[in-house]
């Protein structure tokens, strides 16, 4: 093999100190064992040198002692790259000037010979550090692999990533760097979110420092949250096809546009916070106020309060506070809520004190006895919708359902992030394979009547229009159900 002299060659500038113990006894070994002398007998020796022969016999050693070159590589040996670089300069020249023999310590020079032949090689020649797939391989691999593969490790179809890596390069929300494409930067974020990895596992996978994992999520996690408005939108104003669609809800929900109510997600929090942030359940927790369509998408989140916050309180911030944007409800339109809320005009709640829960319909005693328990059944079975998104939403993002080790502002920003791709994906496939399957699930709610409202929320007036609409609607129904009751 034979290399022009006369050719730049770029070796890293890495000084070294004196090998001891166990590695200068490997070194030794090896030499034994190769035929070469210790370093503890050392001679010198003359050797004709060129140019050529110095870089073959440089690249050859490296070949052939890779475990003296990875010594000498970790500073374990006197000789630095640099200077040897700087001897074979001045053979070379003194070669060319006419000068035949010089003398050298061929142990010596072998040694960072072989050490700066090693980080040639390793430069030209980027090999794997094993046989799994990482860094761009784990890419390759799952996005021309099956689509089970894709789903599973960045939570959505394989169109979907694309087209949303598509938004985010368009729209100057995220740059390719130079050892990073954004197809990778989004991949390295739904991992973490979608897995609830720690950063040392994400590092292995893609092969890059714990610094740059770190950097490209919390640059993906404001790209995505920068999406809110466009993906949070107000409910549309006519009557949702789940509703007109069914006659136990319509005509009786007709102006209903929504459903609202809490999520509680384990939060990570200094110890001086914790007993604000202590759920009634003993668990330290951060109360989201979110609001959902009939679609499975999200209208609006207020992530952020304590665990112990009640949601009726939660929503008079909201409500109280135009910095938060809660979409206008226009009049006569309202959401459902629960029993933690107070029914006032906007926001229907069921009748407190009445069976409500599903499972308290089932058995004998399973049909409604009067108009009351009826509003209750058909109101729960409604706004059940928002269970199910609940529950999409933390099985597609798991680290909904553990604390991240993040400051408390990541954590308020991941809840944001997840309900944006949640929407982004219903709208980009309905078919998603986690939609799917909650459609006509209905699910058993955990009974919280001992969460009671906040009495001071709503004003007389609007407690008389909202008792007035829960009236009129039970009536309306009771009557339909008396004279036809083919469903109820």
């Amino acid at each position: 093999m034979s290399i022009d002299p006369s050719a730049p060659m770029n070796f890293v500038d890495e000084d070294a100190s004196s090998g001891s113990g166990d590695d200068a006894n490997m070194l030794d070994g090896h030499k034994r064992q190769s035929g070469m002398p210790s370093s503890s007998g050392r001679r010198k020796r003359s050797r004709k040198a060129t140019g050529d022969a110095i870089v073959d016999a440089m690249l050859e050693i490296a070949a052939a002692s890779k475990m003296r070159a990875t010594a000498i590589m970790k500073n374990e040996d006197r000789f630095s790259i640099s200077k040897c670089i700087k001897v074979l300069d001045e053979m070379q020249d003194n070669t060319l000037a006419g000068m035949d023999d010089y003398d050298l310590d061929l142990d010596e020079m072998e040694l960072v010979a072989a050490a700066a032949g090693y980080y040639y090689h390793n430069s030209t020649t980027k090999q794997p550090r094993n046989l799994s797939p990482h860094g761009s391989s784990f890419m390759t691999e799952v996005l021309n692999g099956h689509d089970d593969g894709c789903r599973e490790m960045f939570r959505m179809d394989k169109h979907v990533f694309h087209k949303l890596c598509d938004i985010l390069r368009q729209r100057g929300m995220l740059r390719d760097t130079a050892g990073v494409m954004i197809e990778e930067q989004l991949a390295i974020f739904l991992n973490i979110i979608g897995h609830n990895e720690r950063n040392r596992v994400i590092q292995e996978r893609f092969q890059h420092s714990g610094e740059t994992i770190s950097r490209h999520f919390n640059n993906v996690l404001r790209a995505i949250k920068s999406l809110s408005r466009e993906f949070l939108q107000p409910p549309p104003l006519n009557t949702p096809s789940e509703i007109l669609g069914n006659n136990r809800f319509f005509p009786y929900f007709k102006d209903c546009i929504g459903v609202i109510d809490g999520m509680q997600i384990p939060a990570h929090v200094p110890a001086k916070d914790q007993s604000r942030f202590r759920n009634r359940k003993g668990i330290l927790s951060q109360n989201v106020l979110a609001a959902c369509t009939f679609d499975l998408q999200f209208i609006f989140v207020y992530p952020g309060w304590e665990g112990s916050a009640a949601d009726s309180r939660v929503l008079r911030a909201v409500l109280d506070d135009p910095d938060q944007n809660f979409p206008q409800i226009p009049e006569g339109k309202y959401y459902l809520v629960d029993t933690g809320y107070s029914n006032m005009e906007g926001f229907l709640a069921p009748y407190q004190g009445v069976r409500y829960q599903l499972h308290e319909f089932k058995g004998a005693n399973q049909l409604p006895r009067n108009g009351k328990e009826l509003f209750n059944h058909r109101h729960s079975s409604l706004r059940n919708v928002i269970q199910n998104s609940f529950n999409v939403l933390k099985t597609r993002f798991p680290i909904l359902k553990l604390a991240p080790q993040y400051g408390f502002h990541i954590q308020r920003d991941i809840v944001i992030a997840a309900c944006v791709l949640h929407n982004y994906i219903r709208r980009e496939e309905r078919n998603d394979w986690l939609f799917t399957s909650v459609e006509g699930v209905m699910v058993d709610e955990l009974p919280e009547f001992d969460e009671l409202p906040d009495m001071q929320l709503s004003s007389p007036i609007q407690e008389q229009v909202a008792f007035s609409l829960r009236e009129s609607i039970a009536a309306a129904m009771w009557d339909d159900f008396i004279n036809n009751w083919d469903e109820w």
